[in-house]
């Protein structure tokens, strides 16, 4: 248990630029610091070095704390993760979905485990480099809204934070632009000041999603077969396959094929011919399991939403209504949208303010 006597805060540090420069920040600003690295996956390695890469991001992460003269406390999430993220990620996937792990791992991980760790050792607040703000209300009420950066809001990701949770959090970067964050990182000597952005699935590190399914999914070889239902190839696995994706098979002088569906029951992957395609457009959507951010349901039917069916996409206006069971919504949208692929998460939007969100059905 820490004891402080400035206001306090655990700011999860990944070793990157943008949480570096959220801790530096929080510790101008006046706040008791301490760094929280979380080990979630010992499995990966890097390419070049064979080395795990969570061992070199906790250095990194080392590193910066040094720098900053504050204290980094390492926690060991793993086996939530693996349970909790991975294999549920893994089982969507071999059920013909598409789930998010950073949807995932925000809400058992960050904003789960890693908050509750916060408040049990009595910090006051719990902070990440996320491009996302909080903007306070009544009684201490939080409202999540989009980071300023339109390039890498993530909000999106965020949807499923408890409101409980949302009033201590503190998202120092979500008023600047990445660039930015980058000449902070700079002027203020950070030592991971040039290092690139982590891609890749949320703490393994840079396998490719595909790569990382075929380790965990018994791939099952099927037809792939036109709108019209005529079989024009093979495919080694739906799992790996997701909806709007571009396929690769091409015929000389044929047309470029994009996923339209899957067929679990069939083991067939259905493609159309161009990706203006109706079949692969939603006019209407069922959106399942739904969170609200304000921590209470709103009065239906919701007008003049914003709702996105995929991060970086554009929102589109829509009207949300109660759905057909509980915990349900239906969302229909202004105009057709593209690739709404089930397992995905819809979030939901009042203009800056992201009030929920749930995964479509």
């Amino acid at each position: 248990m820490f004891s402080f006597k400035r206001p306090s805060v655990l700011v999860g540090m990944s070793g990157g630029v943008d949480s570096s420069v959220a801790a530096a920040l929080l510790k101008q600003r006046g706040f008791r610091v301490v760094g929280g690295f979380i080990r979630n996956w010992s499995d990966s390695e890097d390419p070049w070095t064979g080395e795990c890469a969570w061992k070199s991001e906790r250095r990194d992460a080392l590193r910066v704390a040094a720098y900053l003269d504050i204290p980094l406390k390492t926690f060991d999430f793993e086996k939530a993760y693996r349970s909790r993220v991975v294999d549920e990620m893994v089982s969507g996937y071999a059920a013909g979905r598409t789930p998010n792990p950073d949807v995932l791992c925000n809400e058992v991980i960050k904003f789960g485990l890693f908050a509750d760790a916060a408040r049990s050792l009595g910090f006051g607040h719990v902070a990440t480099g996320h491009y996302a703000r909080i903007r306070r209300g009544w009684a201490g009420h939080a409202r999540l809204l989009r980071g300023t950066d339109p390039e890498k809001d993530q909000s999106y990701f965020l949807y499923r934070v408890p409101q409980d949770v949302l009033r201590r959090c503190l998202f120092p970067i979500g008023h600047l632009i990445k660039q930015d964050v980058r000449e902070l990182a700079s002027d203020m000597g950070l030592p991971v000041a040039s290092k690139p952005d982590s891609q890749g699935i949320c703490f393994i590190g840079k396998l490719d999603m595909s790569d990382f399914l075929k380790t965990r999914i018994d791939m099952v070889p099927g037809d792939i077969v036109d709108s019209d239902g005529h079989v024009i190839g093979r495919h080694d696995g739906l799992a790996t396959y997701t909806i709007g994706q571009r396929h690769g098979m091409r015929q000389p002088g044929g047309p470029a094929w994009y996923v339209a569906s899957k067929d679990i029951a069939t083991n067939r992957l259905i493609v159309v011919d161009r990706d203006d395609h109706p079949a692969l457009f939603s006019t209407e959507l069922v959106v399942a399991d739904v969170h609200w951010t304000r921590g209470r349901k709103p009065t239906m039917p919701l007008l003049g939403m914003e709702v996105q069916v995929r991060y970086r996409q554009n929102p589109v206006n829509a009207e949300i209504s109660a759905g057909p069971s509980e915990g349900t919504v239906r969302v229909r949208f202004d105009r057709p949208v593209k690739a709404a692929a089930p397992g995905q998460s819809a979030v939901f939007y009042r203009r800056d303010e992201c009030i929920g969100g749930g995964t479509i059905d």
